[in-house]
This record gives C-alpha cells, sequence and structure tokens, in this order.
C-alpha cells in the first residue's frame, strides 16, 4: 500500500513543479540554517573528556578577600604558589596537579632538519598530571613521583616537536636542549590537544595550538623558570611581574590546579578538606575572611567560565526559530495543495477509502517533500559548514566537524519536520465530506 502512496505522491508533486520546488526550497533552507548552528553549537560545547569528566574537578579558594571577588562573591580560579604547594603536599586527591605555562626555545639536534631555534609553549606539572587527563604518548610516557621529588630534568615532548628537532621517530631517552638547558626526554605525546583547554583552569577556552612540552613543576620552579601566562595580585598589592623568586613569596595568583575524585563521597570530603584549609588559613591570620571556596566538575566549570560564546547560542536560536517560520509557510503551502484536490479525495472516499487511506496518502506526499527537502539541506549544511570560518574566527571554526551522525541528523529532521508541517494539512483534507464535494463539483 506505501508503493502505491508513493506513485501517487510523485504524481502529484510533476503536476505542480512550481510548487513543489518551492516547498523543498523552504523546508532544505530551514534546515541547513537551523544544523550548521547546530553543528557549530555542538562543537563549541562538546565535553572535552566525556568518558571522566565528572570525575574531574578545578577547586577555589578565596585568598583575597570580599573586596577583591568576582561577580557573585566567586573567588578567582588561579593559585598563589603557597597554595598550590600546600595542597599538593597534603595531597587530599585521588590525582592531582599545580599547574603554569612555559615559554621557550629549542635547539634542533645536528641531524635536524635546520638549526634554527625553535619557540615552543607549554605547561609546568607534577607527574600524575598526565593519568589524570589521560594525555595519550605515542612513545614513552610521563615521569616519575621520585622524579618530581628530585627535581629531575626529564621532558615529554608533542610529536610535532619531536619532528621539527629530530625528524621523527622513537627519542625517548635522548636529551632536548630547552632555553640551554639539557632535558631527558622521557615520553612523546601523540598530538594530545583536547579541545577547549579544559585543564588550563586561568585560560580555558579553543586553540590550534597544542602544548609543545611538559616539564617537572618542580624542576622549574627550583631554577627559576618563569611563568608565561596570566597572573593577578589582589588591590593595593605590588605585582611583581618578571621577578619570579618575589611571584613565589607573594599571594598574587597565577597557577591553575585540577584534582581527580573518583566518587561522590570523595567529593564531599574534598569540598569539606578546602572548607577547613581555608579555615585554617583564617585562624593562622593570613585570612581575614570566612571561608568562600568552590568545586565544580568539568562540565560545569565550562559552563561557569562561558567557554561557549553567547552569540553563538543566541545564532543558534535564531535559526531554530527561522526552521519554525520556514515550516509555518510549508504548513499553509501543503494546506492549499491538499484542499484543493478535495474533489479527488471525495472520489476516493466515494470508492471506499477510509479517512485514514487518504490522510496516510497526504502524509506521503509531505514525506517525499520532507526527503528533497533533506537532500537539498544536507548539500546546504556542507556548504555552510565549510564556510563557517568566513564569520567565525579560526580557532572556533575548527571545532566544527562534519560528521555522518549530523548528516542523518539533518535528514531524519526535514522529514520528521515536514510530516508534523504536513499532519494538519492531511487531517483537514481527510476531513472533507465526500456527498457536499461532489455535489459542488
Amino acid at each position: 500500500m506505501f508503493g502505491y502512496y508513493l506513485e501517487l505522491a510523485v504524481r502529484s508533486l510533476r503536476r505542480s513543479p512550481g510548487l513543489t520546488a518551492l516547498m523543498i526550497l523552504t523546508i532544505g533552507f530551514g534546515v541547513a540554517a537551523s544544523m550548521t548552528m547546530y553543528s557549530v553549537f555542538r562543537g563549541l560545547s562538546a565535553d572535552p573528556i566525556p568518558w571522566k569528566s565528572d570525575r574531574l574537578f578545578v577547586p577555589q579558594i578565596d585568598a583575597w578577600g570580599p573586596g577583591n571577588r568576582r561577580a557573585g562573591g566567586e573567588p578567582e580560579v588561579a593559585f598563589s604558589y603557597l597554595d598550590a604547594t600546600t595542597l599538593m603536599k597534603q595531597h587530599r586527591a585521588a590525582r592531582q596537579s599545580a599547574l603554569y605555562t612555559i615559554a621557550a626555545s629549542v635547539m634542533p639536534s645536528s641531524t635536524g632538519r635546520n638549526r634554527s631555534p625553535v619557540p615552543i609553549e607549554g605547561y609546568a606539572v607534577y607527574n600524575e598530571f598526565f593519568p589524570m587527563v589521560d594525555v595519550t604518548f605515542h612513545y614513552g610516557s610521563g615521569w616519575s613521583a621520585d622524579d618530581d621529588a628530585h627535581r629531575a630534568a626529564v621532558a615529554v615532548i608533542s610529536d610535532r616537536l619531536n619532528k621539527q628537532v629530530f625528524g621523527g621517530g622513537n627519542n625517548v631517552g635522548k636529551t632536548i636542549d630547552i632555553d640551554n638547558r639539557e632535558y631527558r626526554i622521557v615520553g612523546i605525546t601523540d598530538d594530545w590537544n583536547p579541545q577547549p583547554n579544559y585543564y588550563y583552569t586561568l585560560d580555558v577556552g579553543y586553540g590550534p595550538d597544542l602544548p609543545d612540552v611538559f616539564l617537572p613543576f618542580t624542576y622549574t620552579v627550583a631554577n627559576n623558570i618563569s611563568q608565561n601566562g596570566w597572573d593577578g595580585c589582589r588591590k593595593g598589592e605590588v605585582d611583581p611581574g618578571e621577578v619570579f623568586s618575589q611571584l613565589l613569596q607573594s599571594d598574587c595568583v597565577w597557577i591553575g590546579y585540577l584534582v581527580e575524585l573518583d566518587d561522590t563521597a570523595a567529593v564531599q570530603q574534598y569540598r569539606a578538606y578546602l572548607d577547613a584549609y581555608a579555615s585554617e588559613q583564617q585562624q593562622a591570620g593570613r585570612f581575614h575572611w570566612a571561608p568562600n571556596t568552590r568545586l565544580r566538575d568539568i562540565p560545569a566549570f565550562l559552563d561557569y567560565r562561558h567557554v561557549v560564546p553567547s552569540d553563538t547560542r543566541v545564532s543558534l536560536l535564531v535559526a531554530q526559530g527561522l526552521l519554525i517560520v520556514c515550516l509555518v509557510n510549508t504548513v499553509g503551502l501543503l494546506l492549499a495543495k491538499f484542499l484543493r484536490r478535495s474533489g479527488e479525495a471525495a472520489v476516493r472516499r466515494a470508492l471506499g477509502a477510509s479517512r485514514g487511506a487518504i490522510l496516510a496518502q497526504y502524509l506521503t506526499e509531505a514525506g517525499v517533500i520532507g526527503m528533497g527537502g533533506g537532500m537539498l539541506g544536507l548539500l546546504f549544511t556542507l556548504m555552510g559548514m565549510r564556510n563557517v570560518g568566513d564569520v567565525l574566527p579560526a580557532r572556533l571554526a575548527a571545532m566544527v566537524k562534519i560528521d555522518p551522525g549530523l548528516l542523518l541528523l539533518t535528514l531524519l529532521l526535514a522529514v520528521i519536520a515536514t510530516l508534523l508541517a504536513g499532519t494538519y494539512p492531511a487531517y483537514r483534507a481527510a476531513r472533507v465530506t465526500p456527498a457536499w464535494q461532489l455535489k459542488e463539483q
């Protein structure tokens, strides 16, 4: 029976090609606009580590007091050196790491392609950072806790830097010259670059550049390798600027912090620990205010930092509104088309066709229109996604991905939306009274 309804639908659509093309274009345009913006929003709001994001947390401790808080009484997301190292020593999480950004240059080996210094950026971290955030390795692994304790001159480098310096291959165990210091390579990452870079809590966001190098936090501090990122000081406090030794002794905040907590009980215990630590600092006279702490998992933290641009959300709503407008127009066009064929429906009813059969016939026709609109929408969506870089910054446009699931969703959306749009017109057409309609004929 479906084949028969499909044949009738195709015949009907061929009889009015202009109207058919208009409906297909309307559906295709509305679906494409909606799905293009959805793909942008989905790419920017994707969970960067979905298999364990609910076990990774960003702690915050108010080290400045009421006059220096963010909106809503929020403390800074960064730690001072004293607070970060104290929390590291007390080690109340399953895994944890303080980190800060570094910048340097590397001299390629004599066997490399050139001998010009290579500028690099990376992070100073603890050994637990690598298993905590599931860094993937091409060769080797991260360093050990013993390396942290002994401030060993070891390094984890990216595969890109490995190719620039050594020409590629397994170079674990070799030394690399970073700012005239020799480091033993213990691991080479496999182009690990999650987006957004949730682990650097001070400046979480999107960027095409992957980390070039990771060095031990204890080694970089002991050797006065200064930070290359943001630092902030409370009002009235002098910013040490580039004097790294003074920055270490100040209450200025500049260190990111990430912890892994395995279950709800561990989360509750760590919250209590943060409050207890702040209370201890208050009793010691360092903090002159009540404890003010926060502990958010990665999805909540990304939402708090508004990682997804607000204009992207607005654009998604506008695109969805455009789809609704297109569907309303399609309802009107289908209603006019179906009611214009009331005589045909009356003849079929007089010959014994049920209202359900008439309804099924018209819905099949709507489905065919939806399929055509979906195919056109796929083309428009692909064009929109390929040209999204014309309206978005490159770092955001790079997050928009084309995958089979999105394309299938685009097609399904077009068909389902058109069937919904065709339901009322088909219902009205099926309710036509055969006797009255034939009498008018």
